[in-house]
């Protein structure tokens, strides 16, 4: 599925992103030091959720629950980052959205072990953990638990089910990834048509995709750290979303296509003009605002949630004036700096 039409917003914020990436941002963001050490305000949790600390044997997991609401559905975030990048306030807000899309369900994220310190397979050994921890000690049922994860959190997740079957441990109920980094051979042919147009990977491969860390001395098409190049046989249902400006957009296609050919009921959506993560833009970007609520209806359709009708709408009443151009603008530039590093 492929969206067509490009927002004026969305357009607007690729083409900040490309200006901004061209000043004294660009080296920082692409190479990932941003990355490595945040520096953001303390995160409130909201009313309504409890926020947990969870301390594993080598990392920290964070857990958000619903303070009114106890079901039985869970979902296992895996954060991006380039394997390098902790976790961060994005995410957090990442976990209520998908506790609220969900209608309720509670959200671990794993802050995983990352490079330079910690090498393949140090991350995934991680993800397993929190993946064992939410079976076995809390005791989800697996058909209730949702994997989702974005960038090298969406490689994450696609490994992890790769592991999950090779060591005989339950499959999850579905898999959900933005803009996945599933192959860091970066053999996809976006990595060069893309090239030009990518505005955060774009016109350099002093990157993080290009001096990855977080590879060692592993063998790059190990499905476990390119997940690309696995066996999807057995897969639970996915939802793939990604930009169509990304030197990743292959990275996506590729691996839906070999889903599907391995007999995975996927939707693969690609959304034009847009880029890498572009979904950190919450609502302020009608693309964004769209591939989120795509995700509410694939989470309500894996855990059979039905919803009673809305009702009509008899009257639409104005809450306010419109944000202006610059307001959205400098809304955009805050919340892309959060997201992509600084």
């Amino acid at each position: 599925m492929s969206r067509k039409k490009v927002s004026l917003i969305g357009g607007m914020t690729r083409e900040m992103m490309s200006d901004v990436m061209e000043t004294a941002l660009k080296k920082p963001i692409q190479t990932g030091e941003f990355r490595r050490n945040p520096v953001e305000p303390a995160w409130r949790c909201p009313s309504g959720y409890i926020y947990e600390l969870v301390e594993a044997p080598d990392f920290v997991m964070e857990y958000l629950k619903p303070q009114k609401a106890v079901t039985d559905r869970v979902i296992l975030q895996l954060h991006g980052g380039g394997y390098i990048g902790p976790m961060k306030n994005v995410y957090r807000r990442f976990a209520v959205k998908y506790s609220k899309l969900s209608l309720g369900a509670d959200v671990l994220t794993p802050d995983y072990r990352i490079a330079p310190d910690y090498t393949f397979p140090a991350a995934l050994e991680d993800c397993v953990y929190a993946y064992r921890w939410l079976l076995e000690e809390k005791k989800y049922q697996p058909e209730k638990i949702v994997i989702v994860g974005d960038s090298a959190g969406g490689g994450l997740a696609l490994a992890l089910c790769h592991y999950a079957r090779d060591h005989e441990l339950p499959f999850p109920g579905g898999i959900i990834t933005m803009s996945p980094w599933t192959d860091v051979t970066l053999s996809g042919d976006s990595y060069k048509t893309n090239y030009e147009i990518d505005p955060l990977f774009g016109n350099s491969r002093e990157n993080m995709l290009y001096q990855c860390s977080y590879v060692g001395d592993a063998d790059r098409e190990n499905p476990y750290l390119s997940p690309l190049f696995g066996n999807f046989r057995g897969f639970p249902p996915m939802l793939m979303q990604v930009g169509s400006y990304e030197v990743l957009l292959d990275d996506t296609k590729e691996a839906a296509k070999k889903a599907r050919e391995a007999g995975v009921r996927v939707r693969c959506s690609v959304y034009d003009g847009m880029f890498h993560v572009f979904q950190m833009g919450l609502d302020l970007i009608p693309e964004s605002r769209e591939a989120w609520e795509e995700v509410g209806e694939y989470l309500r359709i894996i855990y059979r949630i039905k919803r009673e009708p809305e009702g009509q709408i008899v009257k639409k009443v104005k809450s306010g004036k419109k944000q202006s151009d610059e307001r959205v603008k400098k809304n955009l530039v805050a919340v892309l700096k959060q997201g992509l590093g600084k």
